[in-house]
């Protein structure tokens, strides 16, 4: 389930700091499944309830790309959105998602430069207000120039 603001697309010169979009998501074990097929990372971890209970998890998580992905979601469906150009993303990973968590995806305007169409955003994701993923990303932004 996806709860978004509206998707689309903001301009490099429509962009302004402190702009935030989010979408809400709950990972589901098929979410899981399928992100194993087309990453082909099947780590038991993941996909195997008794492996995974005998890990430091205690129990199946999430790739930690699958929630990683969602950030690229609100990026390229919201902020700036349709025709955003992925330039860099650090990443860190605080805590596991595991099926059914429902996942909070944020992205915030932290830096623009205009004349460069850049936009430096901080992005998290947060399970019950607790952020499982902290980064930040830089993005080259639509322009009305090039329209």
């Amino acid at each position: 389930m996806l709860d978004n603001q509206p998707r689309g697309t903001i301009c490099i010169e429509d962009i302004e700091m402190g702009m935030s979009r989010y979408l809400d998501k709950v990972v589901s074990d098929a979410d899981i499944e399928m992100f194993a097929a087309v990453s082909t990372d099947r780590n038991p971890v993941h996909l195997d309830d008794d492996y995974a209970r005998d890990t430091i998890f205690e129990g199946r998580i999430a790739h930690g790309m699958l929630t990683a992905g969602l950030i690229s979601a609100v990026i390229g469906e919201q902020l700036p959105g349709h025709g955003s150009v992925y330039l860099g993303q650090t990443l860190k990973f605080l805590a596991p998602v595991r099926p059914g968590d429902r996942v909070h995806a944020e992205v915030k305007v932290i830096g623009i430069d205009v004349a460069k169409r850049r936009v430096q955003l901080d992005c998290h994701c947060s399970v019950g207000g607790k952020k499982v993923l902290v980064g930040e990303a830089t993005v080259m932004a639509p322009s009305r120039k090039f329209d």
